[in-house]
């Protein structure tokens, strides 16, 4: 099958899958629908109850379907072609890479890179990945760790990123024309401080696979470690205590959102513990939204796991309208209230005291440091006949603005 014969094939599964997405959401409402009813008249069925929950179920699933082949049709190719247009210095780099890849060739590297034994290169410490393939983690990594897609992101030379921030402006008031004017207060600032820490992938080939012209390393090396650093990722972003790690988001303080300070998350209750409240369920959620500042809440995003999600997607408003809403196209994101969902399955299940979903603009509100560069040491000593590919990317990430995301608590 040609090249293009494969993305039509793809074309045509993503449209397959959405459309049965599409209906399986339509079946959902149908049964909801019979549920609530029930539960109106007499208390819910357990057949229904049970066929609600599958098609819930039938949903995630679907869901998860679309955005795998979403992300494939995405994938460009590496190497073969695009070396085309690489420059002169940009190919030599690659080919000195793949020299040392495939069978631990140095020379060609070591004339390229003379960097000191504390920043990853040489036979001590590695070498660096070509730009192609830095490029290609870093892409995948933006598709599979949530948190870093809707965040900001910033690529540093040093080993710690300080922003200064100002938590408050200068004092200021109206004034009469003749009126004495008192001196007013100076700006507040504060400095945040984000140290990129250190996270390594170790995946192992045979000399076999190495030797076979045909394996495009750069692409065997990017599908290897990506979901290993996604997942470590996706974990320290949302709740890493920053220590060896970024420090996630619901590793601050949080508080009620009448006493929120600066320097903590504020939260809103739902009112009943470990639930939404039975009476008008969907309104913590508009108090949640409507938290936010209009100046944040314009970029808002939810973030909750696949199942917080499930039990969201039963609410309704007054009206008898269904809250959430499915995807427009494949690979678009659900919305909840007009608001995009995206789904971090390291987010706490609902339980009492759980802060289970986030909504802010984590543009603003998170910031992720990558340092520059992904190494790469190989050794073909520790696990014969494997060749380890130890490889390293230093990342790091904390709250920038505590004003711009706000929780729920499922409490009383």
């Amino acid at each position: 099958m040609s090249e293009l014969e494969t993305k039509s094939a793809d074309g045509a599964d993503v449209a397959a899958a959405f459309e049965e997405f599409m209906g399986a959401f339509e079946a959902f409402k149908d049964a909801n629908d019979q549920r609530l009813g029930e539960l109106e008249r007499r208390g819910v069925d357990a057949v229904t109850a049970d066929k609600v929950e599958r098609i819930n179920a039938a949903l995630d699933t679907q869901k998860a379907l679309i955005d795998e082949l979403v992300l494939k049709a995405r994938r460009p190719a590496l190497g073969g072609g695009a070396d085309l247009v690489l420059d002169l210095a940009a190919r030599e780099h690659k080919q000195a890479f793949d020299a040392y890849v495939r069978h631990g060739e140095t020379s060609g590297l070591k004339r390229l890179e003379a960097k000191a034994m504390s920043a990853g290169v040489g036979a001590d410490g590695g070498y660096v990945v070509p730009n192609e393939t830095e490029r290609e983690i870093g892409k995948r990594l933006a598709a599979l760790s949530p948190i870093r897609a809707i965040s900001d992101v910033r690529t540093i030379s040093s080993g710690t990123y300080k922003k200064p921030f100002m938590t408050s402006g200068p004092a200021v008031g109206w004034v009469a024309e003749t009126a004495a004017r008192a001196q007013t207060t100076s700006p507040v600032l504060d400095e945040l401080s984000f140290p990129a820490m250190e996270l390594y992938a170790m995946p192992a080939a045979t000399q076999t696979l190495l030797d076979d012209a045909a394996v495009n390393i750069d692409e065997w090396l990017a599908i290897e470690v990506e979901a290993a650093f996604a997942a470590q990722e996706g974990t320290a972003f949302v709740t890493g205590d920053g220590s060896g790690k970024p420090k996630g988001f619901l590793n601050y303080a949080a508080v009620a959102e009448t006493s929120w300070a600066w320097g903590s998350l504020g939260f809103v209750a739902t009112g009943a513990a470990g639930d939404f409240p039975a009476a008008a369920p969907a309104d913590p959620l508009v108090d949640l939204v409507y938290a936010l500042k209009a100046g944040y809440r314009q970029n808002g995003s939810f973030v909750m796991n696949r199942r917080t999600q499930g039990s969201v997607r039963k609410l309704k408003d007054e009206n008898g309208h269904y809250l959430w809403a499915p995807p427009t196209a494949p690979g678009a994101q659900p919305s909840l209230m007009n608001f995009p969902v995206f789904e971090a399955e390291e987010m706490p299940e609902i339980g009492a005291n759980s802060l289970s979903i986030a909504f802010g603009d984590f543009r603003r509100g998170y910031l992720v440091v990558d340092r520059a560069g992904v190494r790469v040491l190989r050794d073909p000593y520790s696990a014969k006949p494997y060749v380890l590919f130890y490889t390293t990317k230093r990342v790091g990430g904390g709250v920038q603005d505590f004003d711009a995301i706000k929780l729920m608590k499922f409490a009383a």
